[in-house]
């Protein structure tokens, strides 16, 4: 017989929450109970799982021991009150928040680094990294022995799902007015997002950077265990419900070896390699989907050391749930 496990899901009903639930079921995950948590305002919804619908209980109110291994899928406030009851009391802790500091939470992504998974005690702590940071360290892991990556600098065009159900709203609502001819009233963002690109996503710091763009950065160096690296990062908002599609260049130590490049790119789990001449866009291709596309891998227009690559991939299923389940089911043997 199978052994199955107790997982509690917090922040159920949040686009990551229900697309985790999605995906344990998908994967066959050995789950015995599964508890579904959020705030007081979502208490009392549920969520469809194997066939039936699970309630969704408030977090507050959970006894954490009744569950081997929780996924924090709500904002850092959440993981930083919840979490730390969570392993007082034995759970392991996945969270997708980014609010657990690096030396108490690893970040994994388990194509880049599932090798720190090893030697770690009960209860876990891990940390899924940002969207942006999976998805780049899926695509430069597979390059890591290839290439002498000196310099990294990436723009990332987010998907305003990444900030939740009403972030989602807000860009179908200013669409119809807009599409309307009615006024147009801002709500979630401050000014129009709508057929707009925004040039930040949250507050910038005293150095102009976003807290988003500093995760990232922080993030990816931490999977590719390469503290050094120069990282430019900046974080765009896009007027796309879901995928985000980023635009990497890589500094080298020496010229590009395209084809050696694309060699490595196309035998690399979890990346789905467009053919030249061709490339992969959020909408048509990402959504949906478990993999990162990469297209237009070219050499600097005057610089044969610099590597250009685009790169699209579903930031709530392949960036934030499917990874956080994926460290799960490398974690499970340890939670027997």
């Amino acid at each position: 017989m199978t052994q199955t496990f107790e997982i509690a899901v917090i922040g159920a009903t949040g686009t990551v929450g229900e697309t985790l639930v999605q995906i344990l079921e998908e994967l066959d995950f050995p789950v015995g109970t599964l508890y579904l948590l959020a705030g007081n305002n979502s208490a009392g919804a549920s969520v469809p799982f194997r066939g039936k619908n699970v309630r969704v209980k408030e977090v507050d109110e959970f006894d954490f021991s009744k569950a081997q291994l929780a996924f924090f899928a709500a904002g850092p406030a959440v993981t930083l009150s919840f979490a730390p009851r969570a392993i007082a009391a034995g759970c392991s802790v996945i969270d997708l928040s980014g609010a657990l500091p690096a030396e108490q939470a690893p970040h994994v992504v388990p194509q880049a680094n599932a090798h720190v998974l090893n030697g770690l005690k009960k209860p876990f702590q891990i940390a899924s990294p940002s969207p942006s940071a999976t998805h780049l360290a899926v695509v430069l892991a597979p390059l890591r022995g290839l290439l002498d990556i000196q310099r990294v600098s990436v723009t990332a065009n987010l998907a305003v799902s990444a900030l939740g159900r009403e972030a989602v709203s807000e860009l179908a609502r200013q669409t119809a007015e807009l599409l309307n001819v009615r006024p147009l009233e801002p709500t979630f963002f401050d000014r129009q997002v709508a057929f707009n690109l925004l040039a930040q996503v949250g507050t910038p710091d005293a150095q102009g950077h976003t807290a988003l763009e500093k995760r990232l950065v922080q993030e990816l160096r931490a999977v590719l265990e390469t503290p050094l690296l120069k990282i430019s990062a900046t974080c765009v908002q896009a007027p796309v419900f879901f995928g985000d599609s980023l635009t990497v260049s890589l500094q080298l130590g020496g010229p590009v070896d395209l084809q050696a490049v694309n060699g490595a790119l196309e035998a690399a789990p979890g990346i789905e390699l467009v053919e030249a001449g061709d490339y992969p866009t959020a909408v048509g291709d990402a959504v949906g989907q478990d993999v990162v596309y990469v297209g237009r891998v070219r050499a600097g227009v005057d610089d044969p050391a610099e590597l250009n690559l685009w790169l699209t991939s579903d930031n709530v299923r392949k960036g934030a749930a499917l990874n956080a389940v994926q460290v799960a089911q490398l974690l499970i043997k340890g939670l027997a």
